[in-house]
Protein backbone atom coordinates (compact mmCIF):
# COMPACT_ATOMS: atom_id res chain seq x y z
CA UNK A 1 0.00 0.00 0.00
CA UNK A 2 1.24 3.85 -0.91
CA UNK A 3 1.41 5.64 2.17
CA UNK A 4 -0.58 8.97 1.74
CA UNK A 5 1.31 10.77 3.92
CA UNK A 6 3.88 10.84 1.26
CA UNK A 7 1.51 13.08 -0.39
CA UNK A 8 1.50 15.69 1.97
CA UNK A 9 2.45 19.27 0.52
CA UNK A 10 5.15 19.54 3.68
CA UNK A 11 6.61 16.16 2.60
CA UNK A 12 6.96 16.57 -0.65
CA UNK A 13 8.47 19.91 -0.42
CA UNK A 14 10.95 18.32 2.01
CA UNK A 15 11.93 15.47 -0.59
CA UNK A 16 11.93 18.22 -3.62
CA UNK A 17 14.12 20.10 -1.60
CA UNK A 18 16.90 18.03 0.47
CA UNK A 19 20.23 18.58 -0.73
CA UNK A 20 21.94 17.82 2.62
CA UNK A 21 24.30 14.18 3.50
CA UNK A 22 21.62 11.41 3.12
CA UNK A 23 23.91 9.82 5.83
CA UNK A 24 22.63 12.85 8.39
CA UNK A 25 18.86 12.36 7.55
CA UNK A 26 19.44 8.45 8.44
CA UNK A 27 21.22 9.31 11.69
CA UNK A 28 18.74 12.10 12.33
CA UNK A 29 15.67 10.02 11.57
CA UNK A 30 12.48 11.62 10.00
CA UNK A 31 10.78 14.92 10.75
CA UNK A 32 7.56 13.38 10.02
CA UNK A 33 5.17 11.27 12.28
CA UNK A 34 3.95 9.14 9.65
CA UNK A 35 6.58 8.94 7.16
CA UNK A 36 9.71 7.04 8.06
CA UNK A 37 13.52 7.40 7.95
CA UNK A 38 13.41 4.69 4.98
CA UNK A 39 10.70 6.00 2.92
CA UNK A 40 11.99 9.59 2.82
CA UNK A 41 15.80 8.23 1.36
CA UNK A 42 14.24 5.84 -0.91
CA UNK A 43 11.88 9.34 -2.58
CA UNK A 44 14.98 11.33 -2.32
CA UNK A 45 17.55 9.27 -3.34
CA UNK A 46 15.29 7.73 -6.40
CA UNK A 47 13.85 11.26 -7.18
CA UNK A 48 17.94 12.19 -7.82
CA UNK A 49 18.87 10.06 -9.75
CA UNK A 50 16.66 10.46 -12.86
CA UNK A 51 16.93 14.03 -12.77
CA UNK A 52 18.15 14.05 -15.73
CA UNK A 53 16.88 10.99 -17.96
CA UNK A 54 13.47 11.75 -16.09
CA UNK A 55 12.77 15.27 -16.65
CA UNK A 56 8.78 15.60 -16.39
CA UNK A 57 8.78 13.09 -13.36
CA UNK A 58 11.59 15.08 -11.87
CA UNK A 59 9.87 18.51 -12.22
CA UNK A 60 6.13 17.22 -11.06
CA UNK A 61 4.90 17.35 -7.92
CA UNK A 62 3.30 13.93 -5.97
CA UNK A 63 5.02 11.49 -8.21
CA UNK A 64 6.49 8.49 -6.22
CA UNK A 65 9.70 6.64 -6.67
CA UNK A 66 10.47 3.20 -6.22
CA UNK A 67 13.78 1.84 -5.04
CA UNK A 68 16.75 2.93 -7.34
CA UNK A 69 16.97 -0.98 -8.25
CA UNK A 70 13.83 -0.65 -10.14
CA UNK A 71 14.78 2.49 -11.84
CA UNK A 72 18.12 0.90 -13.06
CA UNK A 73 16.51 -0.38 -16.71
CA UNK A 74 14.05 2.33 -17.07
CA UNK A 75 13.96 4.04 -20.42
CA UNK A 76 14.80 7.67 -20.75
CA UNK A 77 12.12 9.64 -21.25
CA UNK A 78 14.26 10.89 -25.15
CA UNK A 79 14.50 6.54 -25.64
CA UNK A 80 10.68 6.04 -24.69
CA UNK A 81 9.28 8.59 -26.96
CA UNK A 82 11.70 7.22 -30.11
CA UNK A 83 9.48 3.32 -29.06
CA UNK A 84 5.98 5.13 -29.47
CA UNK A 85 6.57 6.14 -32.92
CA UNK A 86 7.29 2.69 -34.19
CA UNK A 87 3.95 1.67 -32.83
CA UNK A 88 0.36 1.81 -34.31
CA UNK A 89 -3.01 0.47 -33.43
CA UNK A 90 -5.90 0.56 -30.85
CA UNK A 91 -4.40 -1.17 -27.23
CA UNK A 92 -1.09 -1.89 -26.47
CA UNK A 93 0.21 -4.58 -23.36
CA UNK A 94 3.30 -3.64 -21.64
CA UNK A 95 4.25 -6.74 -20.31
CA UNK A 96 7.14 -5.56 -18.13
CA UNK A 97 5.39 -2.38 -17.01
CA UNK A 98 7.85 -1.57 -14.09
CA UNK A 99 7.68 1.96 -13.46
CA UNK A 100 5.69 3.35 -16.19
CA UNK A 101 8.12 5.52 -18.64
CA UNK A 102 7.31 3.39 -21.75
CA UNK A 103 3.74 2.76 -21.22
CA UNK A 104 3.40 6.68 -20.16
CA UNK A 105 4.44 7.53 -24.09
CA UNK A 106 2.83 4.63 -25.49
CA UNK A 107 -0.43 6.45 -23.85
CA UNK A 108 0.04 9.18 -26.32
CA UNK A 109 -0.07 7.21 -29.34
CA UNK A 110 -2.28 4.32 -28.57
CA UNK A 111 -5.64 4.36 -27.47
CA UNK A 112 -5.38 1.69 -24.75
CA UNK A 113 -2.54 0.70 -22.80
CA UNK A 114 -2.74 -2.26 -20.15
CA UNK A 115 0.68 -1.85 -18.37
CA UNK A 116 1.30 -5.72 -16.71
CA UNK A 117 3.80 -5.75 -13.21
CA UNK A 118 4.09 -8.85 -11.07
CA UNK A 119 5.73 -6.59 -8.46
CA UNK A 120 2.21 -5.32 -6.74
CA UNK A 121 3.81 -2.57 -5.09
CA UNK A 122 5.61 -1.10 -8.13
CA UNK A 123 2.43 -1.84 -9.99
CA UNK A 124 -0.05 0.38 -7.75
CA UNK A 125 3.09 3.33 -7.72
CA UNK A 126 2.71 3.12 -11.55
CA UNK A 127 -0.73 3.61 -11.09
CA UNK A 128 -0.75 6.52 -8.75
CA UNK A 129 1.96 8.07 -11.25
CA UNK A 130 -0.91 7.57 -13.97
CA UNK A 131 -3.36 9.29 -11.90
CA UNK A 132 -1.36 12.16 -11.14
CA UNK A 133 -0.16 12.64 -15.46
CA UNK A 134 -3.78 12.49 -16.29
CA UNK A 135 -3.55 9.00 -18.31
CA UNK A 136 -6.80 7.60 -17.96
CA UNK A 137 -5.70 5.60 -20.83
CA UNK A 138 -3.52 3.55 -19.04
CA UNK A 139 -4.56 0.60 -17.13
CA UNK A 140 -2.44 -1.34 -14.63
CA UNK A 141 -2.62 -4.98 -13.26
CA UNK A 142 -0.62 -6.16 -11.22
CA UNK A 143 0.03 -9.55 -12.51
CA UNK A 144 2.44 -11.40 -15.25
CA UNK A 145 2.12 -9.84 -18.42
CA UNK A 146 3.25 -12.85 -20.20
CA UNK A 147 0.70 -14.42 -19.05
CA UNK A 148 -2.01 -12.50 -20.13
CA UNK A 149 -0.75 -12.01 -23.57
CA UNK A 150 -0.71 -15.37 -24.52
CA UNK A 151 -4.72 -15.92 -23.76
CA UNK A 152 -5.38 -12.61 -25.33
CA UNK A 153 -5.19 -10.54 -28.23
CA UNK A 154 -3.49 -7.45 -28.24
CA UNK A 155 -2.53 -5.15 -31.70
CA UNK A 156 1.10 -4.47 -30.02
CA UNK A 157 2.77 -6.36 -27.11
CA UNK A 158 5.94 -4.60 -25.51
CA UNK A 159 8.41 -6.62 -23.58
CA UNK A 160 12.04 -5.49 -21.81
CA UNK A 161 12.72 -8.25 -19.91
CA UNK A 162 14.50 -8.13 -16.90
CA UNK A 163 17.99 -8.53 -17.16
CA UNK A 164 18.89 -9.57 -13.82
CA UNK A 165 18.21 -13.64 -13.16
CA UNK A 166 17.07 -14.51 -9.31
CA UNK A 167 19.74 -16.92 -9.57
CA UNK A 168 22.38 -16.41 -12.42
CA UNK A 169 22.54 -12.52 -11.53
CA UNK A 170 22.94 -9.58 -14.18
CA UNK A 171 22.44 -11.48 -17.98
CA UNK A 172 22.94 -10.49 -21.94
CA UNK A 173 21.67 -13.47 -23.62
CA UNK A 174 17.85 -12.81 -24.14
CA UNK A 175 16.92 -16.65 -23.44
CA UNK A 176 18.67 -15.74 -19.33
CA UNK A 177 16.40 -12.92 -18.76
CA UNK A 178 12.86 -12.75 -17.34
CA UNK A 179 10.68 -13.24 -19.07
CA UNK A 180 12.17 -15.20 -21.61
CA UNK A 181 11.18 -14.07 -25.16
CA UNK A 182 12.90 -16.71 -26.84
CA UNK A 183 10.94 -19.52 -25.26
CA UNK A 184 7.65 -17.85 -26.11
CA UNK A 185 7.87 -15.98 -29.55
CA UNK A 186 5.87 -18.34 -31.82
CA UNK A 187 2.73 -18.04 -29.28
CA UNK A 188 3.15 -14.03 -28.21
CA UNK A 189 3.04 -13.25 -32.54
CA UNK A 190 -0.12 -15.71 -32.33
CA UNK A 191 -2.10 -13.23 -30.26
CA UNK A 192 -0.45 -9.60 -31.61
CA UNK A 193 0.37 -7.53 -35.09
CA UNK A 194 3.57 -7.08 -33.73
CA UNK A 195 5.67 -7.32 -31.10
CA UNK A 196 8.54 -4.46 -29.83
CA UNK A 197 10.93 -5.65 -27.88
CA UNK A 198 13.97 -3.66 -25.89
CA UNK A 199 17.03 -5.33 -25.63
CA UNK A 200 20.46 -4.43 -23.56
CA UNK A 201 22.96 -2.65 -25.89
CA UNK A 202 25.73 -5.00 -25.07
CA UNK A 203 23.27 -7.75 -27.18
CA UNK A 204 25.30 -8.75 -30.10
CA UNK A 205 22.92 -8.12 -32.94
CA UNK A 206 23.95 -11.62 -34.51
CA UNK A 207 23.30 -13.35 -31.45
CA UNK A 208 19.90 -11.48 -30.71
CA UNK A 209 18.74 -12.69 -34.60
CA UNK A 210 20.11 -16.45 -33.99
CA UNK A 211 17.58 -16.00 -30.95
CA UNK A 212 14.76 -14.44 -32.04
CA UNK A 213 12.60 -15.17 -34.83
CA UNK A 214 10.55 -13.30 -37.32
CA UNK A 215 12.06 -9.99 -37.02
CA UNK A 216 11.76 -7.34 -39.46
CA UNK A 217 13.20 -4.25 -38.28
CA UNK A 218 15.99 -3.76 -35.40
CA UNK A 219 16.69 -0.33 -34.29
CA UNK A 220 19.96 0.97 -33.06
CA UNK A 221 19.13 3.69 -30.60
CA UNK A 222 21.90 6.03 -29.68
CA UNK A 223 21.43 9.37 -27.38
CA UNK A 224 24.32 11.96 -28.13
CA UNK A 225 26.52 9.08 -29.42
CA UNK A 226 26.39 6.62 -26.34
CA UNK A 227 24.02 3.56 -27.84
CA UNK A 228 21.30 3.11 -24.61
CA UNK A 229 18.75 0.67 -26.59
CA UNK A 230 18.27 -2.49 -29.31
CA UNK A 231 15.02 -2.32 -30.37
CA UNK A 232 13.36 -5.41 -31.99
CA UNK A 233 10.34 -5.42 -33.81
CA UNK A 234 8.64 -8.52 -34.57
CA UNK A 235 5.31 -10.17 -36.78
CA UNK A 236 4.33 -13.59 -37.42
CA UNK A 237 4.59 -13.03 -41.24
CA UNK A 238 8.25 -11.45 -41.69
CA UNK A 239 10.22 -13.51 -43.52
CA UNK A 240 12.76 -11.68 -45.39
CA UNK A 241 16.39 -10.49 -43.69
CA UNK A 242 15.21 -7.70 -41.30
CA UNK A 243 16.35 -3.72 -41.86
CA UNK A 244 18.57 -2.63 -39.44
CA UNK A 245 17.68 1.54 -38.90
CA UNK A 246 20.09 3.37 -36.35
CA UNK A 247 19.46 6.33 -34.91
CA UNK A 248 21.49 9.06 -33.00
CA UNK A 249 19.37 11.46 -30.90
CA UNK A 250 21.42 14.69 -30.47
CA UNK A 251 20.51 18.36 -29.38
CA UNK A 252 20.35 19.45 -33.06
CA UNK A 253 18.80 16.87 -34.46
CA UNK A 254 18.97 12.81 -35.55
CA UNK A 255 21.73 11.00 -37.42
CA UNK A 256 20.38 7.95 -39.62
CA UNK A 257 21.31 5.04 -40.98
CA UNK A 258 19.63 2.98 -42.48
CA UNK A 259 20.37 -0.89 -43.84
CA UNK A 260 19.35 -4.27 -44.71
CA UNK A 261 21.12 -7.50 -42.54
CA UNK A 262 23.81 -9.05 -45.09
CA UNK A 263 23.89 -6.44 -47.39
CA UNK A 264 27.91 -7.21 -48.35
CA UNK A 265 29.37 -4.12 -50.74
CA UNK A 266 33.31 -4.10 -51.00
CA UNK A 267 34.51 -1.01 -49.65
CA UNK A 268 37.27 1.14 -51.19
CA UNK A 269 40.54 1.89 -49.12
CA UNK A 270 43.07 4.69 -49.28
CA UNK A 271 45.25 6.34 -47.05
CA UNK A 272 44.22 9.59 -45.57
CA UNK A 273 43.17 12.23 -47.73
CA UNK A 274 42.11 15.86 -45.91
CA UNK A 275 38.84 14.95 -44.13
CA UNK A 276 38.32 12.22 -41.57
CA UNK A 277 34.80 10.72 -40.53
CA UNK A 278 33.93 8.59 -37.28
CA UNK A 279 31.16 6.77 -37.22
CA UNK A 280 28.34 7.86 -34.30
CA UNK A 281 27.86 4.80 -31.53
CA UNK A 282 24.89 3.70 -33.33
CA UNK A 283 26.64 2.36 -36.67
CA UNK A 284 29.57 1.27 -34.80
CA UNK A 285 27.71 -0.98 -33.48
CA UNK A 286 25.58 -2.46 -36.19
CA UNK A 287 28.98 -3.62 -37.81
CA UNK A 288 27.82 -1.81 -40.92
CA UNK A 289 31.31 -0.43 -41.44
CA UNK A 290 31.29 -1.61 -45.47
CA UNK A 291 28.09 -0.29 -46.31
CA UNK A 292 28.92 3.18 -44.64
CA UNK A 293 31.50 3.48 -47.97
CA UNK A 294 28.99 2.39 -50.92
CA UNK A 295 26.56 5.26 -49.26
CA UNK A 296 28.80 7.89 -48.41
CA UNK A 297 31.52 7.30 -51.23
CA UNK A 298 34.12 7.84 -48.80
CA UNK A 299 37.21 5.29 -48.15
CA UNK A 300 38.09 3.09 -45.43
CA UNK A 301 41.47 3.52 -43.78
CA UNK A 302 41.44 0.18 -43.15
CA UNK A 303 39.88 -3.27 -42.96
CA UNK A 304 39.83 -3.25 -39.06
CA UNK A 305 40.18 0.71 -39.01
CA UNK A 306 36.65 2.23 -38.87
CA UNK A 307 37.47 5.53 -39.61
CA UNK A 308 36.80 6.86 -43.32
CA UNK A 309 38.64 9.70 -45.12
CA UNK A 310 37.49 12.40 -48.71
CA UNK A 311 39.13 14.99 -50.33
CA UNK A 312 35.71 16.62 -50.53
CA UNK A 313 33.79 17.47 -47.38
CA UNK A 314 30.39 15.78 -47.11
CA UNK A 315 27.20 15.43 -44.22
CA UNK A 316 28.07 12.42 -42.42
CA UNK A 317 26.50 10.62 -38.94
CA UNK A 318 29.02 11.35 -36.97
CA UNK A 319 32.31 13.52 -36.47
CA UNK A 320 33.64 14.83 -39.06
CA UNK A 321 37.94 16.32 -38.80
CA UNK A 322 39.96 18.52 -41.08
CA UNK A 323 43.39 16.35 -41.36
CA UNK A 324 46.14 18.85 -40.25
CA UNK A 325 49.02 16.35 -40.50
CA UNK A 326 49.48 12.36 -40.87
CA UNK A 327 52.96 11.62 -38.90
CA UNK A 328 54.56 8.08 -38.92
CA UNK A 329 54.45 6.22 -35.41
CA UNK A 330 58.05 6.71 -34.91
CA UNK A 331 59.81 8.09 -32.32
CA UNK A 332 62.26 10.47 -34.68
CA UNK A 333 58.67 11.59 -36.19
CA UNK A 334 56.68 12.01 -32.91
CA UNK A 335 58.91 13.89 -30.71
CA UNK A 336 58.82 16.29 -33.84
CA UNK A 337 55.45 16.84 -34.10
CA UNK A 338 54.32 16.98 -30.23
CA UNK A 339 54.67 20.69 -29.80
CA UNK A 340 51.70 20.50 -27.82
CA UNK A 341 50.83 19.19 -24.58
CA UNK A 342 47.12 19.02 -24.26
CA UNK A 343 45.06 16.89 -26.92
CA UNK A 344 41.87 14.29 -27.61
CA UNK A 345 42.89 10.97 -28.10
CA UNK A 346 41.04 8.34 -30.29
CA UNK A 347 42.86 4.88 -31.33
CA UNK A 348 41.11 2.95 -34.10
CA UNK A 349 43.29 -0.76 -34.64
CA UNK A 350 46.26 0.24 -32.48
CA UNK A 351 48.35 -1.82 -30.43
CA UNK A 352 48.31 0.89 -27.64
CA UNK A 353 45.49 2.23 -25.60
CA UNK A 354 44.64 5.60 -25.24
CA UNK A 355 46.20 5.83 -20.98
CA UNK A 356 49.63 4.04 -22.66
CA UNK A 357 49.59 6.83 -25.09
CA UNK A 358 49.42 9.49 -22.76
CA UNK A 359 52.13 8.62 -20.52
CA UNK A 360 54.43 7.58 -23.05
CA UNK A 361 54.12 11.10 -25.17
CA UNK A 362 52.96 12.92 -21.84
CA UNK A 363 49.29 14.75 -23.83
CA UNK A 364 47.04 15.51 -20.86
CA UNK A 365 43.46 15.51 -21.92
CA UNK A 366 41.26 18.15 -23.77
CA UNK A 367 41.82 21.17 -26.16
CA UNK A 368 41.04 21.77 -29.67
CA UNK A 369 43.51 19.17 -31.00
CA UNK A 370 42.28 15.70 -31.46
CA UNK A 371 44.87 13.06 -32.60
CA UNK A 372 43.66 9.67 -33.64
CA UNK A 373 45.93 6.45 -33.65
CA UNK A 374 45.60 4.29 -36.35
CA UNK A 375 47.05 1.30 -38.53
CA UNK A 376 46.36 2.81 -42.48
CA UNK A 377 46.09 0.32 -45.48
CA UNK A 378 50.00 -0.23 -46.44
CA UNK A 379 49.17 -1.67 -42.21
CA UNK A 380 51.51 1.11 -41.20
CA UNK A 381 50.95 3.07 -37.45
CA UNK A 382 50.29 6.39 -37.59
CA UNK A 383 49.06 9.42 -35.72
CA UNK A 384 46.70 12.11 -37.78
CA UNK A 385 46.45 15.33 -35.81
CA UNK A 386 42.98 16.76 -36.89
CA UNK A 387 40.69 19.77 -36.12
CA UNK A 388 36.76 19.35 -35.30
CA UNK A 389 35.06 20.53 -38.49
Amino acid sequence: MINSALLNTEVQNFIKNFEDDISKLAFAGSPFEDVSVHELIQQIESRKKIEKKLPTWFETQNILFPPKLNLEQTSSEITADYKASLVKGEILADITGGFGVDSFSFSEKISTVHHFEINEALSEMAKHNFKVFHKDNVQCFPEDGLTAVLSKNYGVVYADPSRRHESKGKVFFLRDCEPNIPENISKILTNCNQLLLKTSPMLDVSIGLAELQKVFEIHIVAVDNEVKELLWLLKKDAFQEPHIKTVNIKKSGIERFDFKWNETPTALYSLPKKYLYEPNAAILKSGAFDLVFEKFKVNKLHKNTHLYTSETLIDFPGRVFLIEKAIPYTKIEMRAALSFKKANITTRNFPESVETLRKKWKIKDGGDIYLFFVTNLEDKKEMLICSKV
